[in-house]
């Protein structure tokens, strides 16, 4: 399994542990199955939908057919269609499992990656991995139908969110 950070930054040497919510420092990185979430600016608010293993088949339709729902609000779609983003390669081995469903790894260690690709086209990129983008109104609906159903979901920067009508 590969793993990656992404970055509005281009040129990252080393990547330095930075202080998390519970105050140790991580390197994080992401695993390829849902480095989709991850292949936007990184203040966008999003919601991430996919199959957990705990999913009820029922609730599959909210999927779509994909393999992964991307959900974005609208006002972010030019953004995210004119914004380059840097996918560095990381070393696995000083990475440890964090979060599961979301595909997080961390390190204690200053990190250099092994490569690094900047990519122009993101929804064109997120389609590549199966996800599907979707640009709406608003986030809430799609948060709080998320929170209920049985998937598995990521809620990324929703404090970014155009507030609840």
């Amino acid at each position: 399994m590969k793993l990656f950070h992404v970055s509005e930054t281009p040129d990252i040497a080393v990547f330095e542990p930075r202080p998390a919510k519970d105050g140790d420092a991580r390197v994080w990185a992401i695993e390829t199955r849902t480095l989709a979430n991850y292949l936007l600016p990184r203040d966008c608010p999003r919601v991430c939908l996919r199959q957990g293993s705990a999913t009820d088949p029922a609730e599959l339709a909210l999927l779509e057919g994909a393999e992964a729902i991307i959900a974005i609000e609208a006002n972010w779609l030019d953004r995210v269609s004119t914004s380059t983003l840097f996918v560095y390669d990381m070393p696995r081995e000083s990475f440890t499992l964090e979060d599961r469903t979301a595909g997080y790894w961390t390190s204690s260690l200053a990190t250099a990656p092994t490569g690094c690709q900047a990519v122009h086209d993101l929804p064109g990129r997120i389609a590549a991995a199966g996800a599907r983008l979707l640009a709406l109104p608003s986030l809430w609906p799609l948060h709080d139908r998320a929170k209920a159903s049985s998937l598995a979901f990521s809620m990324i920067r929703m404090r970014n969110a155009a507030p609840r009508a």
